[in-house]
């Protein structure tokens, strides 16, 4: 009963994937998600809440390293520009 509620999760997520393919806001959810499953499931058979929470977490991570790498590139970007004395 258990691997037939799992393989129902990841049939609708893949499913939903592609009915409504997104890729590019859907980064970091695809890894959150299957770590977050696995753990939702040994922690104690809830592999669906941990994939959704791991979705949102991984999507969060992605994000918030994507604003970090935009932001060094721009800082690099800024001192190139300068003339040095």
């Amino acid at each position: 009963m258990k691997m037939r509620a799992i393989a129902l999760a990841v049939s609708v997520v893949v499913g939903a994937g592609l009915v409504a393919p997104v890729p590019a806001r859907a980064v970091g959810c695809l890894s959150g998600a299957a770590v977050g499953g696995v753990a939702g499931h040994v922690a104690g058979h809830h592999a669906v809440l941990g994939a959704v929470g791991g979705c949102v977490v991984g999507h969060h991570l992605k994000k918030k390293q994507q604003a970090q790498q935009r932001a060094a590139q721009e800082q690099q970007m800024r001192t190139q520009g300068q003339p040095s004395h």
